[in-house]
């Protein structure tokens, strides 16, 4: 219930304006979010690990606004190190405007990444954007074939996804949105998860581990010894802010581990979606809040 709570409140403009008008939520933005984007990466890079930067906005009502979001990427492109990744959001692109104008424009972003030597990553979204990313996403794989995907684990077709992206590269995360018909018991979506790490690690794609739960990293890492994967043939993922000291030691191990860092204004709608996934964190949002110390 309280899951759904956060979410519903990650929608609401009045709480939003009450969370972001106030100066005492700096402390927790800063932990999850990138306030000087090229000093985090900076940091994060010398200290061996692996970086995905997302540009915090989606949504766009206008073609004006998807083309500013395209900008803002080609900029970002400049200050990331070869081997980086950016995430995207397809809806920052006018998805909901058009799904061409939003393949044109992640197209532009595809091909810019690639003279920088960096991959593109379609972040998943809305249940009902979903087939316009999968539709995007196999379009550019053709003339772009290491622009990745994400898939939820809390969708029922999760599974069916990942059995058909053979040689993508895949990230899977188990999803921090409602959808009619989804999976909402962790139980279940743990289940669902780790069916659809078996497929990934037996296929022929790259699959990104996107988990901060020790028990999935725990099976990925067993489950990439019986693929016969070594350490480049899979990633962790963990988001910026959320166990960095996990992110360190797997990185010490020798393990590909990447920090998805976001990084812009527009900060609401994902907080409230990290605290979604990880209620107990609300607690430390709430003692930003309410106290100066």
């Amino acid at each position: 219930m309280l899951r759904q709570a956060l979410l519903a409140i990650s929608k609401s403009r009045r709480a939003e304006r009450l969370v972001t008008g106030s100066p005492l939520t700096a402390d927790v933005v800063r932990r999850y979010v990138a306030d000087d984007i090229g000093a985090v990466i900076d940091r994060l890079t010398r200290n061996g690990l692996l970086v995905t930067a997302d540009h915090l906005g989606e949504e766009v009502t206008d073609r004006a606004q998807a083309q500013r979001a395209v900008g803002e990427y080609l900029s970002l492109l400049d200050r990331l190190p070869a081997g980086a990744d950016v995430s995207v959001k397809l809806t920052a692109l006018g998805l909901r405007l058009s799904e061409q104008l939003a393949l044109d424009h992640a197209a532009v972003i595809c091909q810019a990444a690639e003279a920088k030597d960096v991959t593109v990553t379609l972040d998943a979204e809305e249940h009902d954007t979903i087939p316009g990313l999968h539709a995007v996403h196999a379009t550019l794989r053709k003339e772009h074939p290491d622009v990745g995907v994400v898939v939820q684990a809390y969708l029922p077709e999760a599974l069916e996804r990942c059995e058909k992206l053979g040689g993508a590269r895949v990230r899977l995360c188990k999803g921090a949105y409602t959808a009619p018909g989804a999976y909402t018991a962790p139980a279940d979506i743990d289940l669902s998860f780790v069916r659809c790490l078996k497929a990934l690690m037996a296929g022929t794609g790259y699959p990104m581990v996107a988990t901060h739960d020790p028990r999935l990293v725990r099976i990925a890492s067993t489950l990439a010894v019986l693929d016969g994967r070594d350490t480049t043939g899979f990633e962790y993922q963990m988001l910026y802010g959320v166990r960095p000291a996990e992110q360190a030691r797997l990185a010490g191990l020798g393990a590909k581990m990447r920090v998805y860092v976001p990084y812009g204004a527009d900060w609401y709608p994902y907080l409230m979606r990290r605290l979604a996934e990880r209620p107990r964190n609300l607690a430390f949002f709430l003692r930003s809040l309410v106290s100066r110390g």
